[in-house]
């Protein structure tokens, strides 16, 4: 029995250690600024704040992997439209005949006749014409949501990355406290 505390004490000193050494600091950096809005946080210097990402609607990258890091920013990319034209197409229909063959047998064996009969049948004939073009939104760029991390998977020289995540993962980032560390699976790497 005291040799199974023991055991246990042990693994769960080294979950702590390991845990200690994954959360320390760093310095976030500036982006481009294009396109990107800041989340409204304090200052945290320490880098032990909280904030974890659930990833409840993200989709999986290739690698099927979650990516962790500290918190730099985050940012909203909107949709942006163009005005366009383009062909516009209409349908247009016609009435035609056609003629169709009927048969009808009667008796069995040789006394069996058959009687061939045709009629004409209108039926409504419709295909699609051009006529003059018509204006629509074309997407320019489509909505993305990012967040930025430092010091990615634990390497420090991997800072100002940015991950492109979903909407349950861009809100709980948001709300993060500054160099919070964060843990989701991104859509896509680059914003």
């Amino acid at each position: 029995m005291f040799g199974k505390r023991f055991v246990v004490s042990g693994v769960i000193a080294i979950l702590i250690g390991t845990l200690g050494a994954c959360s320390g600091g760093g310095e976030g950096g500036d982006d481009d600024g294009i396109a990107w809005e800041q989340s409204d946080t304090t200052s945290g210097g320490d880098g032990s704040g909280s904030g974890s990402a659930s990833g409840q609607d993200s989709a999986p990258t290739a690698q099927d992997s979650t990516v962790h890091g500290l918190k730099d920013t985050v940012r909203h990319v909107t949709v942006k439209t163009a005005r366009a034209t383009r062909p516009r197409r209409i349908s247009k229909c016609s009435t035609a005949t056609r003629r169709v063959r009927h048969t009808s047998g009667t008796g069995t064996g040789s006394r069996r006749t058959t009687r061939t009969w045709y009629t004409s049948e209108r039926y409504r004939s419709c295909t699609e014409v051009r006529s003059g073009t018509e204006t629509y939104r074309r997407t320019v760029r489509t909505e993305k949501w990012c967040v930025g991390l430092d010091d990615v998977n634990g390497d420090r020289a991997r800072d100002d990355v940015w991950f492109q995540v979903g909407t349950t993962d861009y809100g709980a980032a948001r709300t993060a406290d500054e160099h919070a560390r964060l843990e989701f699976t991104p859509t896509a790497e680059g914003c």
